[in-house]
């Protein structure tokens, strides 16, 4: 089985890492200073489920280099899923399946762009990890998971397979939803809330489910996202905001997400993938969702600067 991790960060690296850890053939797809520190010095996963280091592992940054694999498990930033779906062309064959693992909905759609709909399934993760330096992964949260299947939901031998080996991982659990557009809604429900308040207060999620001003709404925000899921026919359970509300309460209390560390360091994020897509998909069914789009307008301009577009010191307070 022959496996490339496009994207080798805090979710591709720890996922790719049990793979290789269990012996599979993976290659890391990396850039940068990961590219150089993989390359060099391995791979260091620091983990509450149990710390290791590979000392050498398969890394490049030219996947025509590495050729067609069994599968690509797709762990870029939502906004960098068009250009890694062209770039990653060389690494799907006829029978590749990609699993993109990112947080949202659209990544499907996205692969979908450049690669043939009967290569790409729909996948999603659940873990608080980060790349806390080059080749240097820290996973602080969550008991990692790992969910995939084709969105029509027909059985594929490929998929079990891939799930198979993925729980033989140490510290990983794999599973094939019923419904994936529902795991994927669902884990939608969780995130962009999250990472909107988040992002917004700057406060972990302790302090924001601790807060009942905070947790109203975080709930409220939720119960946009799963209206908004009804009116699209994603069948998602009744109970689904108060099982969200407490799948959030089981987070270590200074847990932060990607999004919401990204634009406090400056960086690029998702917004318009978590907030900006509620907005946008709920505009497209008539819906309104004032919450989301408080989230999204109030971030704007900090991911303006963060992508060149808009200029202002943060920093300075006029006297």
């Amino acid at each position: 089985m022959r496996i490339a991790i496009y994207g080798s960060g805090g979710v591709g690296g720890y996922f790719g890492g049990r793979l290789a850890q269990l012996g599979q053939d993976v290659t890391f797809i990396a850039r940068g200073q990961n590219l150089v520190a993989m390359r060099t010095c391995g791979l260091q996963i620091d983990s509450i489920a149990g710390d290791f280091k590979l000392a050498k592992v398969q890394v490049s940054d030219e996947p025509a280099d590495v050729g067609p694999v069994d599968y690509v498990i797709c762990c870029v930033k939502s906004w960098q899923v068009e250009e890694a779906a062209k770039a990653m062309q060389p690494l799907v064959g006829e029978n590749t399946l990609v699993i993109p693992l990112q947080n949202g909905v659209e990544a499907p759609d996205h692969l979908c762009t450049e690669l043939d709909p009967a290569n790409v399934l729909g996948g999603m993760c659940g873990i608080i990890s980060f790349l806390a330096a080059p080749g240097h992964v820290k996973h602080s949260g969550a008991n990692p998971l790992i969910r995939f299947s084709h969105l029509d939901g027909h059985p594929d031998s490929r998929v079990n397979r891939l799930s198979e080996v993925l729980n033989q991982c140490i510290g990983v659990k794999s599973s094939i939803p019923r419904d994936m557009l529902v795991a994927m809604w669902q884990k939608f429900m969780l995130i962009a809330p999250w990472s909107g308040l988040g992002s917004v207060s700057r406060a972990p999620i302790g302090t924001l489910l601790k807060q009942e001003e905070t947790r109203e709404l975080l709930s409220l925000a939720i119960e946009e996202i799963y209206q908004l899921g009804r009116a699209r026919q994603i069948d998602l359970p009744q109970d689904s905001v108060s099982k969200t509300l407490a799948k959030l309460d089981s987070f270590p209390a200074n847990s932060r997400t990607s999004m919401q560390r990204d634009l406090a360091k400056g960086q690029p994020s998702e917004l318009d993938y978590q907030n900006g897509a509620v907005v946008r998909l709920a505009h497209e069914v008539g819906l309104e969702t004032p919450i989301n789009r408080y989230f999204l307008y109030s971030l704007r301009s900090l991911e303006l600067r963060a992508r060149g577009a808009l200029k202002f010191n943060r920093r300075s307070s006029p006297r």
